[in-house]
């Protein structure tokens, strides 16, 4: 009886996957959070859990059918470009960027959830662990490249770009 619960409620098929692309995109959000960035917990959560909903209401639709299901995964692919685009500015001029890596942690938060919709979970688990190395250990690095292309850009009068300077182009 137990079995046949659990099997109707879908939580071995539906609830898993949902619950873990839920926690994988919070996991990725805190951390945004955390550095005060302005995509956080609720929008990585909700854009990984969207995503993965997305594939599996596929899944039980076009059951058989790679095709359909290939096709969904390029729409939550591209369509989630466009919350990412809205986390980047264009500040001052010389234009200044702002706000790629929260776009990429919200485009990769969606793949985290198309990955558990798949119910590729060693994929997604995997990918937010490396994500978050990424996010955490290369910041620092991150920071003081920054800082030395200011000085450059500060102490220098000639029309170079300083970031060409650093990189030696």
């Amino acid at each position: 009886m137990y079995q046949q619960i659990v099997e109707s409620l879908g939580i071995v098929d539906t609830f898993i996957p949902l619950a873990l692309a839920l926690a994988l995109g919070g996991l990725v959000g805190v951390e945004r959070l955390l550095h005060g960035k302005t995509t956080g917990v609720r929008t990585h959560m909700l854009v990984s859990m969207g995503s993965a909903c997305f594939v599996l209401a596929a899944r039980e639709v076009f059951s058989g059918n790679d095709d359909n299901l290939t096709r969904v995964v390029q729409g939550v692919a591209s369509g989630i470009g466009f919350i990412g685009a809205g986390a980047i500015l264009k500040l001052g001029q010389p234009a200044e960027i702002r706000g790629l890596t929260t776009a990429a942690t919200v485009w990769l938060s969606s793949s985290v959830g198309v990955a558990s919709g798949l119910k590729a979970y060693h994929v997604a688990i995997w990918s937010t662990l490396l994500a978050l190395i990424v996010l955490a250990i290369l910041r620092p690095y991150e920071r003081n490249f920054e800082s030395e292309l200011t000085k450059k850009r500060n102490g220098d009068n000639h029309e170079h770009d300083a970031k060409q300077e650093l990189l030696g182009d």
